[in-house]
């Protein structure tokens, strides 16, 4: 009996083998840093376990501790150069670095380059290495290889692998070149294609950019009819607020948030609050809108947004 205890109680990396059902449980609960710490003494004992170093990799990425990441998923791609993912999340890791320090940016260009496109050789289905070369070539300026032509190819690449995810991309391309008229028609061909909540959400957000509230608001309208989400109440109620326009139509909507309000819905209590004082001071309700702010401060008292409206209502 003794020895069957003792068995039992053998740490799972004296067999050369990480628990992944315990790892993907830290992952799913946000315990990055426990994670690490079990995959740290782990790999000790089994320096070339893929799949540990893996998830190390992954562990860091989350905690955006980017050198760390890159360090891993290099090592990935050493021992396995023939395994494309590895090459994509060396690339994003090599990106988001890029992202924290622009000035060292231009040094990462080549390399994140040759990660993703690898990755896409190696992986003909790939699609979230093809989203990723079509953010890169959009993103980076001319002189450092820009193209939207490129980034069309890619977008072209995705559109044979998924017809929505290939529409979003065009969609993403032409909004981006200032061409709006096709970044309508490619986003809209999403919705018709898909119609998932993703599809609405990058119409909105491209009518929003655009300054085009209404529209925004009559897409949401017709998201909520498909999915029926009281988060698009919150919606509505965002857009309203924020450009001074149906404001009867955003106040009943962030009302109705509110009485159906759940934390599945996403956004605090308190931002419908000081949405609602927002379009209480374009009223000119002062006394509403201090109660709504108020209420917003009630529950986030640190949200400088929240502090700097009120003083405007104050100085009504």
């Amino acid at each position: 009996m003794k020895r069957i205890l003792v068995f039992l109680l053998i740490p799972v990396s004296v067999f050369g083998q990480i628990n992944t059902a315990e790892m993907d449980a830290y992952f799913k609960n946000k315990q990055y840093k426990k994670a690490e710490n079990v995959l740290t003494d782990f790999i000790k004992s089994n320096p070339e376990n893929l799949e540990a170093l893996e998830y190390l990799g992954d562990a860091y990425g989350y905690q955006e501790r980017w050198d760390n990441a890159i360090s891993i998923y290099k090592k990935l791609v050493n021992f396995k150069p023939k395994e494309a993912n590895y090459h994509y999340k060396y690339g994003g890791a090599l990106g988001m670095k890029a992202l924290q320090n622009k000035f060292k940016a231009i040094g990462f260009i080549g390399d994140i380059k040759k990660a993703f496109i690898t990755a896409a050789e190696l992986d003909k289905d790939h699609i979230n290495v093809r989203w990723a070369l079509v953010e890169l070539y959009v993103q980076l300026p001319l002189v450092f290889g820009g193209s939207s032509n490129t980034a069309l190819t890619y977008a072209n690449e995705l559109e044979n692998l998924s017809k929505v995810d290939g529409y979003l991309a065009k969609g993403y391309v032409y909004e981006y070149d200032d061409e709006p008229e096709l970044a309508e028609k490619y986003y809209k061909m999403a919705i018709k294609t898909g119609g998932s909540l993703v599809c609405f959400d990058k119409l909105t957000q491209f009518y929003e950019n655009k300054n085009k509230p209404g529209h925004a608001i009559k897409n949401i309208e017709e998201a909520h009819e498909k999915h029926q989400r009281n988060a698009m109440h919150y919606q509505i109620g965002k857009v309203a607020a924020e450009y001074n326009v149906e404001l009867d139509k955003g106040e009943k909507c962030l009302i109705i948030y509110l009485e159906n309000y759940s934390s599945k819905d996403g956004v605090p209590k308190a931002w419908a609050n000081y949405r609602l004082a927002q379009i209480h001071y374009h009223k000119k309700n002062k006394e509403q809108a201090l109660k709504y702010i108020n209420l917003a401060l009630n529950e986030l008292p640190k949200i400088e947004p929240f502090k700097t409206h009120k003083q405007k209502v104050l100085n009504m």
